[in-house]
């Protein structure tokens, strides 16, 4: 597998960066740099140190040329380096808090409450931190639920003062959204399996609309709620395809729908096979309301949805 890192790899702007990936021969990886400097979102970050845990844990081989961007120092700190074993010499070291959470690996439920109490410094005042949460906890229980993967998950989180914004990551190599939907419902494509995934309602663990008692299949149409409501991006990345919300205009309501393509987005397929699944989120810390009356809005276009869906599987003729 090769990955280049370049001068700037955010949501925006991330689909060049995919497209350059290659994820042949899993047994080894090779990771290149900008050489003068580079400024990434923290789902790259996590990328990278998924598949080098991946190749770490099956006794492959992980290379790298020279460093010598002035950007290896932040790496360093977020904690990408020590896993490709690059040396920077002597760093400076700087307090985390309120700026970046380093990428970690969470295997289970005790280290994902362990990253939410350390992301807390990062925001700005509680009604802010509440969002934050209820994604990175979303997201964490996916992977233990539903993506088998080795590793667990990686999540990091950066706050960028410029833009007064958190972003977020959250990756795992797992079986990919199209083998965990397919447990339960029908799809011949990864664009198609990432609708349904999207899409309130349906979950892997089962065909009925409205999912389980311990899972109602509205995680991810909820991340992707709150970051339509807050004009932000949000991308997931699973096989060889992209979902991209794109930003709403500042002028526009930013109006939620059950169905996905009904967003503004972007779709890209036939991309480098990512084995498991890249989630990207950016929160603005200036725009936003209240939590729980951003969840009751979420919640109502849910429920209407299931009620319309249940409905019309209900009218459809039946033959004894």
């Amino acid at each position: 597998m090769k990955i280049h890192l370049p001068n700037s790899a955010f949501l925006g702007n991330i689909d060049s960066f995919l497209r350059s990936i290659d994820t042949s021969n899993k047994n080894t990886l090779e990771v290149t740099f900008n050489e003068q400097w580079m400024s990434l979102h923290p789902v790259v970050l996590s990328m990278v140190y998924s598949l080098a845990l991946l190749v770490e844990k099956h006794g492959g081989e992980i290379t790298c040329e020279p460093m010598e961007a002035a950007s290896k120092h932040y790496l360093e700190r977020m904690g990408l380096l020590k896993i490709l074993n690059i040396e920077t010499g002597k760093v400076h070291t700087h307090e985390s808090s309120g700026r970046f959470i380093p990428l970690t690996k969470i295997t289970d439920s005790d280290q994902l409450g362990e990253f939410i109490t350390e992301m807390v410094p990062l925001l700005h005042a509680p009604e802010q931190a509440e969002p934050i949460k209820y994604i990175i906890s979303e997201l964490v229980r996916n992977v233990f639920e539903h993506s088998n993967s080795k590793i667990g998950g990686v999540v990091c989180a950066q706050f960028f003062k410029k833009s007064n914004r958190v972003s977020v990551g959250v990756v795992d190599v797992g079986v990919g959204i199209t083998e965990s939907i397919s447990r339960s419902h029908v799809v011949n494509t990864d664009e198609g399996a990432i609708k349904l995934a999207l899409t309130p309602g349906v979950t892997g663990l089962t065909n009925n609309f409205g999912g389980t008692e311990s899972n109602a299949g509205a995680g991810l149409f909820f991340i992707k709620s709150i970051a339509k409501i807050n004009k932000d991006f949000f991308m997931l990345y699973s096989g060889s395809a992209l979902y991209k919300l794109l930003k709403t205009p500042q002028k526009k309501p930013a109006k939620l729908y059950a169905d996905p393509l009904k967003d503004r987005h972007s779709f890209i397929e036939n991309l480098p096979c990512w084995q498991g699944t890249a989630v990207g989120i950016d929160i603005s810390l200036e725009r936003h309301q209240r939590f729980d009356s951003l969840l009751d809005l979420i919640r109502e276009v849910y429920r209407l949805d299931i009620k319309e869906r249940r409905k019309e599987k209900f009218k459809k003729a039946r033959f004894i």
